[in-house]
């Protein structure tokens, strides 16, 4: 009988020691590399918008819309508009 509950724990504890290892091996091949966020300012130009601020600096990281509500949440916007000659804080990845 002790022999059968000790078998039955080393073969339990076994089985969680490979779960767990294949759990850290399949979590750090979906893990995507972090990459640095940089900040400049910028003046706008004539014929900038939000949506090309987005297109230049976004990288990968972030969809345009996520990108384009972080730059009106950084730069206080309440709305889409920018002018010629406003300079604006954007976030670039490296």
């Amino acid at each position: 009988m002790k022999r059968t509950v000790c078998f039955l724990l080393a073969c339990i504890l076994t089985s969680l020691v490979f779960f767990g290892y294949s759990l850290n091996n399949v979590l750090a091949k979906d893990s995507r590399p972090e990459f640095q966020r940089y900040y400049k300012s910028v003046m706008i130009r004539p014929g900038d918008s939000l949506w090309s601020l987005a297109e230049t600096y976004r990288g990968e990281e972030m969809s345009v819309e996520e990108y384009i509500e972080e730059l009106r949440f950084m730069n206080q916007l309440r709305s889409d508009t920018i002018h010629s000659g406003q300079y604006l804080t954007v976030l670039y990845f490296e």
